[in-house]
């Protein structure tokens, strides 16, 4: 589990493109300190598998299904991506719950600059719209935001200096694309209210 807090602006070193397969070299002083292989690391919000770790980079394999439902699948080298290790038990839940399981991808409408922060327009596939209200949370390419306005097509989140200077979200422009992973506890009560009282399945 994450929490969506970004630990480190990282890079993709190296994308070697497997046929139904992808996998992928980064750079990542922060979150490669004691990794092994086996670990977790959350790369633009997807959680992937340490393959190999040499010094401050790791290689991470990703499937079809992973490139075609997130925006891994447009990384190149040189691509800067938000990292993250999982949380540790007993540690802060500084962000929310997220799981690293992206949900669906959005675009980047706009961005308005004020004085100390920014508001970005996102756009929201019709399939998750109704998991994200106002105030609430959702993630955004790996990191917990607390979501301004939801409509029925986009959504809109105000930055601040250090999310803009540290994570991707400070680079991107109207176009580009970012992973959304909405709230687990929404999908659950979803799944549950339509389940019915006393239903076993």
């Amino acid at each position: 589990m994450f929490t969506g807090i970004v630990e480190e602006l990282g890079e993709v070193t190296a994308v070697e493109h497997l046929g139904d397969a992808s996998r992928f070299r980064l750079r990542g002083p922060v979150v490669t300190d004691g990794a092994k292989h086996g670990d977790s690391i959350a790369v633009n919000g997807v959680c992937l598998t340490v393959v190999e770790h040499e010094g401050d980079e790791f290689t991470a394999d990703v499937m079809a299904e992973t490139l075609v439902r997130s925006s891994l699948g447009a990384l190149t080298a040189g691509s800067r991506v938000n990292l993250e290790r999982p949380t540790a038990v007993g540690a802060r839940l500084g962000g929310h719950i997220v799981q690293g399981h992206v949900d669906g991808t959005g675009r980047i409408l706009a961005r308005e600059p004020s004085e100390h922060w920014e508001v970005v327009t996102v756009s929201l596939p019709a399939d998750l719209a109704r998991y994200v209200v106002d105030k609430g949370s959702i993630t955004v390419d790996g990191i917990s935001l607390t979501v301004v306005r939801a409509d029925a097509d986009r959504f809109t989140v105000s930055l601040i200096p250090t999310t803009l200077a540290l994570t991707t979200l400070g680079r991107k422009q109207p176009g580009d694309p970012v992973n959304l992973e909405v709230d687990i506890v929404a999908k659950y009560v979803e799944r549950l209210l339509a389940a019915g009282p006393g239903a076993t399945k």
